[in-house]
């Protein structure tokens, strides 16, 4: 079976910076945290929110862009969550 980097169909890019998330379900929150890396469709970062879900639609603002993404995997370990979004435009 091949690696979620096999089935990337763009190219993606490295990111750094602040990361701001927010949604209201369940509840109204905000969450900082950092850009990891970037594509025209989707980025991944790091934050210290465990809660969010696979499916779940958030508002984001980083360095490269500002938009509406979907949560479409979570990676926890320790106190580090890491998270997949793709962009819906």
């Amino acid at each position: 079976m091949p690696s979620a980097q096999d089935r990337r169909s763009e190219r993606r890019h490295p990111g750094r910076g602040a990361l701001k998330l927010s949604f209201a379900d369940p509840s109204p929150q905000e969450v900082n945290g950092q850009l990891l890396d970037y594509s025209t469709s989707g980025f991944r970062a790091e934050h210290p929110y465990t809660a969010l879900h696979a499916g779940q639609e958030v508002e984001f603002q980083h360095a490269v862009a500002v938009g509406r993404a979907r949560v479409m995997w979570n990676r926890i370990a320790n106190d580090r969550v890491e998270t997949g979004f793709l962009v819906i435009k």
